[in-house]
């Protein structure tokens, strides 16, 4: 019998989110098979409190897993140290993690994707992440899945002995990079993770994906994804932590189950060059970056 990796699913102030994140991992193939871990983080402040309760009593309900076991923090972590803390400890259980948060849509297959992947490359110790998430790319060409250089933060796996590899001191990170590396980290220029990185280290952002990213490129390790997106993120509505009002990133999610996976152990330079082309045009031309921040505006206020 298949030993299936524990899911840690992180959870805050937004109990419609979270709900249909639960709603959609329980009609997974596989979840009545999995350990579900629930961690809440604990409100920073009184205006919170209600939300974060009324998410608690979401969860505290929750069933359609093997296990479920809530995790209620008693202070405010934040969501950085809230997800390192939560993979760091179940890795070390279990060897590996599936990690959700709170505002992600899954295929039925998505769990089926990720246990497959685990077994499949536990031992490649250049493949150090695998992601369920994928840009609407335009290359119909693309293999079922494909190794690439970037972690994807929406919907991921990990094996303990990749996590090791976690550093989260920025200086520590910032230390390796010469001009070269920030071009190729930033997909020659064409997605704003260099400046994540000053962001965080200026303390603008607290992203741990960020560092888990450049973790992996100075390692020289790879990302497995699928062509096609098994997840997607419903948090662009203004409600997230560092997502804004966007449609950018908005995919149909994959209804079929991924049956094949890459026998190299290389970046796949047609997927690539398919994410540098969405990445560098992503945002359209003049007007529809003009309706795309009137639309904002508009939402906003």
């Amino acid at each position: 019998m298949q030993n299936f990796a524990p899911i840690a699913l992180f959870v805050y102030n937004r109990p419609e989110h979270t709900r249909r994140t639960i709603k959609f991992l329980r009609q997974n193939l596989l979840a009545e098979e999995s350990r579900l871990f629930i961690f809440s983080d604990a409100p920073k402040d009184e205006i919170n409190q209600m939300l974060v309760e009324e998410v608690r009593e979401i969860i505290r309900s929750v069933d359609g897993f093997k296990e479920v076991e809530i995790i209620e923090r008693k202070s405010n972590l934040g969501l950085a140290d809230s997800i390192i803390d939560g993979v760091s400890r179940l890795v070390k259980e279990y060897g590996k993690v599936i990690v959700f948060e709170d505002d992600l849509i899954s295929s039925t297959y998505t769990l089926q994707y990720f246990n497959d992947a685990l077994k499949r490359f536990q031992n490649e110790e250049k493949v150090m992440h695998i992601g369920a998430y994928m840009y609407a790319l335009k290359d119909e060409n693309l293999p079922e899945t494909f190794f690439y250089r970037a972690a994807t933060s929406w919907g991921w796996a990990t094996w303990d002995r990749a996590w090791k590899n976690f550093e989260p001191d920025v200086d520590q990170l910032i230390s390796q990079f010469d001009r070269e590396k920030k071009h190729q980290f930033s997909i020659e220029g064409t997605m704003n993770f260099w400046k994540q990185i000053e962001e965080f280290k200026s303390g603008k952002n607290n992203s741990w994906a960020i560092r888990w990213y450049a973790s992996i490129f100075l390692k020289g390790g790879l990302t497995l994804n699928p062509s096609q997106s098994l997840i997607n993120n419903i948090g662009h509505d203004g409600t997230g932590i560092h997502s804004g009002l966007n449609d950018i990133y908005n995919v149909i999610i994959n209804p079929r189950p991924l049956r094949s996976f890459p026998d190299k152990i290389e970046e796949d330079q047609q997927a690539y060059q398919a994410i540098r082309e969405f990445l560098k045009n992503r945002k359209g031309n003049l007007w529809q970056r003009i309706l795309r921040f009137a639309k904002q505006k508009i939402n906003r206020s």
